[in-house]
């Protein structure tokens, strides 16, 4: 388990414990799997960034604290600069870019996102989260499968939809895909 997956699990327990409840009581109260809820916390697999938010909203505390450690302190605006956002790994597949992380207080959660092109060829790898997501594709080729749904975008294109339903995506054609997502 790496460094920063080891702080994230010891922020998210120790957020647990302030408010002196279970690991069960909380996936059950956000609507993830207990079993793989566990398996996030003990740092078997690595939270998925909607899980993140998730808990986060929970505790009223955000997303960039839960991540980083550190509190945004911006409130009437934030700039963020090409090449400037923070990197977050959350999954091989993907890197996550966080486009307003100095700003407290967010109603939403913007990232830039990049799917390896490597991802094509093998099965999706699908998540839920509570609350919703808007993905919109600036370049490249994005499979996306919605409960169930698939569809393929492409720059220009876009989706909402609600993210307690099954979801995931992979670039398309060889070729990485780049797309924002806001995390509602």
């Amino acid at each position: 388990m790496s460094k920063e997956v080891d702080e994230i699990t010891a922020r998210v327990k120790v957020l647990r414990e302030i408010e002196e409840i279970s690991g069960e009581t909380l996936a059950k109260e956000l609507g993830f799997d207990t079993a793989e809820y566990n398996s996030w916390e003990a740092g078997e697999k690595d939270f998925p960034i909607g899980a993140l938010v998730e808990i986060a909203v929970r505790f009223k505390v955000d997303l960039t604290e839960l991540i980083s450690g550190q509190t945004p302190k911006l409130k009437t605006y934030c700039i963020t600069r090409k090449d400037e956002a923070p990197e977050v790994s959350r999954r091989p597949m993907y890197t996550y870019w966080n486009l307003a992380y100095k700003f407290h207080h967010k109603k939403g959660e913007p990232f830039l996102v990049e799917a390896s092109p490597d991802t094509e060829g093998k099965p999706l790898s699908l998540n839920t989260h509570p609350g919703q997501e808007f993905d919109y594709v600036l370049e490249g080729r994005l499979l996306i499968s919605v409960g169930g749904h698939e569809t393929e975008l492409g720059p220009g294109d876009c989706i909402y939809y609600d993210s307690n339903e099954p979801h995931g995506m992979k670039a398309l054609g060889g070729q990485r895909t780049r797309f924002l997502a806001m995390v509602l």
